[in-house]
This record gives C-alpha cells, structure tokens and sequence, in this order.
C-alpha cells in the first residue's frame, strides 16, 4: 500500500515544481521600467543558461512503481481487473464441469442405459466421456483467453490452438467409438458364427487408420496450410499401389465376399471350379480345400465372386432315391398289395422326414424286371448318418418284398436258337430244336 501512495503523490509533486517557475516570471518582467527594458533584454538573455532537455524515459524506479500499481490492480497489458478477473472465473467454471458436471451428467446417463438390455449404449458412453470431459477444458480455456485483449499474432494462435485441440478431440471421441462398435461387432458375429468375425480386426485397423487420415489432414487444412498438394501426392501414390498390389487387393475383397455373403465355412464340404473338399482355412488372399484323395486345393479369393459355389454341408435333409426290381412273375394284385406295403413303411420309420415327400409308385417295365421307384427324405443332413437311414430303410423295404413271396429281379436274357446249329446243339444234348438257354 506504500508504494502505491508514494506512486500516486510522486507525479504530482514533480508537477507543482515544473510549474512555480513560470507563474513567477511574469511578476518578475512587470517591475522593470519601460526605459531599462531592452538593456535589462539583452543583459538577461546573455545571461540565460541553456534549456536542460526533458527526459524522454523513465527511470527504473518509475518504471518499478508503474509495474507494482498495474501488479496491484490486477491490470495486465491493456488488460483491467474485470478482465482479468472474468477470465479467470470462466476458466474455474470450465474446470469444475469438467470435473463434477461431466460426471454427474455421465452417471444420469448410465443408470438409464443399464435398464436397457442393449450392451452398446453402456460401452459407447464409457468411450466418449473421456474426450467430452476433454472438450469442456478446451472450450473453456479458449473462452477465458478471448475475453483478454490480447496482441493480433497471440490472438492467431490461440484461435488455431482451439480449432486444433478441438478437432484432436472429437477424432479421439470417434476413434473410441470406432473401437466399441468394432468390439461389439465382433462379439456378435462369435456369437451367430458369422465369417466377418475373421476380418473384424483388420476392419478395425481399416476404419482407425481412415479416420486417423481424414483428423490430420482437416487440423493442417485449419491450420492454414494448403492439403491439395498433399492430396495429390497421395492420390498418386494410391494409384501406384493400386496398380502394383492388385491381384492382393482382389484376393481381399474376394474373402471379404465369402466373410459378408457366407457361401461356406471352416469344415464345409465345398464343390468350387470343378474342386470338391472340406474348407481348411479361409484366408485373406486364398481358400484351402483338402480333397477325398487327401490333396490341398488351394484357390484365390478373388474367383469366389465369379465361381459357382455347391455347398453340401448346408443341406439340412439329405433325398434317397432308389428302385426296387422284382420278377415280371409278379401278377398286378401283388404289385398293388406290396405297393402298399411299402408306403407304410416309410409312413412309419421316424428316421424319415414326414414333412417332405414320400414316393412309392410302379414306374416301368424294365429289361429284366417290373421296377418300382422309392423316394424319400432322410431327417439329417450328414453324409454319413443319411447312409445309415438308407441301409435301415433298404432292408425294411426288401423284408416287406419277400413277407408277399415276391422275388427280386436280376438281368437274364433268354435266347431261342434255329436252324442248324440249333440241331445240332440240340442233338448233342438230347433235345428238340427250338432249345431254350
């Protein structure tokens, strides 16, 4: 405080003695005679000594008291106490939402997202409060930096400081969020077995990277730097890579094909270009069938989008046709009884779906038997369990066959010879001509 006085009486006092001097003059010049007053002239501007020239800086003492007032009064540059004062609450408010409204606003929100059975809205919140909490300090350390009258070339700055820090922030939020989805992504995709689950990781890294290159170039575009040089280089760039890696870049969006559509998965039995075999692995760049004859087959992704794929693991109902042959001694009652007979079955095997159709029916007369066609369903899509449906349903059919006292039928031709080899075979049998074989 004394050294505020002494700041504030100083300058007046200084001013008081400057001005003495002259108010004395006057009353000095109205005493002299009109007769002495060109002699007594020039006697005193001989006399006069030189002006002492004023000072043209302060001291250090003055300037050590001007700072110590302006330190005082809160007053900084062109800056007064209610400036200083503003900022400096604004900046307090900023710090405190970012430290108890942020979380309490966060906890509100999480106490509504546990009622709901979704799993995404709890893990998207937990994501983002950190680069909200973020966002609330960069907001307010920029606000409490306008309200300052601040030099143009620091103002500058602090505007390309906050479009940074600000467009950091909300790239940092994206990416988090980009992580959640991805992660939830990839959970359901275990969970349903889908095929995208294999590439989920490296559209993670796909969509990070993306997002990581579009933050950079709009904070150097905000920056004030020209990008279009930049762009074009990359452009070029890509174009080159394009060129150069695009039997790889085929291959992957073929097996991004197989992951989206799912034309078959790991341990299917696959028929692909005239390859048949159960899928090993299915890559990035190739597909690998291991074949009946214990082969590896491996084939390029990129021929997925343009071949025909014949998946025999996806048949949920294997269809078993055969025909039954029985002897042409077999009279049309007999036929329309076993016929019967065999349609009950099939009606009653449970290892033969009902839903789907059921055939029994007289089809034709054959070379050497009367043949009846069989057509049925098995209930499992397995290979080898519908084999094992075939085999107990063939030997129900055949005991039904035999229960009627019908015979199967098997290839016989019957010839009748004549004329002279005819006799003679029939004589060195003992026979007729017209010997039947």
């Amino acid at each position: 405080m004394f050294l505020l006085l002494v700041a504030l009486v100083l300058p007046a006092a200084r001013g008081q003695e400057e001005t003495a001097p002259t108010a004395a003059q006057p009353a000095a010049q109205a005493t002299d005679n009109s007769t002495a007053a060109a002699a007594a002239t020039v006697v005193a501007a001989e006399e006069q000594p030189a002006p002492v020239p004023e000072l043209t800086q302060q001291s250090t003492m003055e300037r050590g008291l001007k700072w110590t007032k302006d330190l005082l009064l809160l007053r900084i540059g062109d800056n007064a106490a209610g400036r200083v004062i503003a900022s400096f609450v604004v900046l307090l408010v900023a710090v405190v939402l970012r430290k108890f409204a942020i979380t309490v606003v966060f906890a509100f929100l999480h106490r509504i997202t546990k009622r709901t059975s979704n799993r995404f809205d709890d893990r998207i919140l937990t994501a983002v409060q950190g680069p909200a909490s973020a966002a609330v300090l960069v907001l307010g350390v920029f606000l409490s930096l306008t309200i300052l009258e601040l030099p143009p070339e620091i103002d500058r700055f602090v505007l390309l400081a906050f479009k940074a820090g600000l467009l950091v922030v909300v790239f940092w939020g994206f990416l988090r969020a980009i992580d959640v989805v991805a992660d939830v992504l990839t959970e359901v995709a275990k969970e349903k077995e889908l095929g995208i689950a294999t590439f989920a990781p490296l559209l993670k890294k796909t969509a990070r990277f993306f997002f990581m290159v579009i933050g950079v170039i709009l904070i150097i575009q905000n920056l004030g730097y020209s990008v279009g040089s930049l762009l074009a280089g990359l452009g070029i760039g890509g174009l080159a890579v394009a060129l150069a890696a695009q039997d790889s870049i085929a291959n992957f969006f073929g097996s991004l094909v197989v992951a989206v559509d799912r034309p078959m998965r790991v341990g299917d039995f696959v028929t692909i270009s005239n390859y048949s075999g159960t899928v090993e692995e299915v890559g990035l760049r190739s597909t690998r069938l291991r074949t009946r004859e214990r082969t590896l087959v491996t084939i390029p992704n990129k021929m997925m989008a343009n071949e025909v794929i014949e998946n025999f693991s996806a048949i949920s109902r294997r269809r078993v046709q055969m025909t039954l042959g029985v002897t042409y001694e077999t009279t049309a009652d007999q036929m329309e009884t076993v016929l019967e007979d065999l349609r009950n079955v099939l009606q009653e095997d449970d290892t033969v779906d009902q839903t789907e159709m059921r055939i029994v029916r007289f089809n034709a007369f054959g070379a050497s038997s009367l043949d009846i066609l069989v057509i049925f369903y098995a209930k499992t899509g397995d290979y080898s369990e519908s084999l094992e449906v075939r085999e107990k349903v063939s030997l129900k059919l055949m005991r039904t066959v035999l229960a009627r006292g019908l015979s199967f039928a098997f290839p016989t031709q019957t010839l009748y010879l004549e004329g002279e080899i005819a006799r003679r075979l029939a004589d060195s049998r003992g026979g007729q001509p017209g010997l039947q074989a």
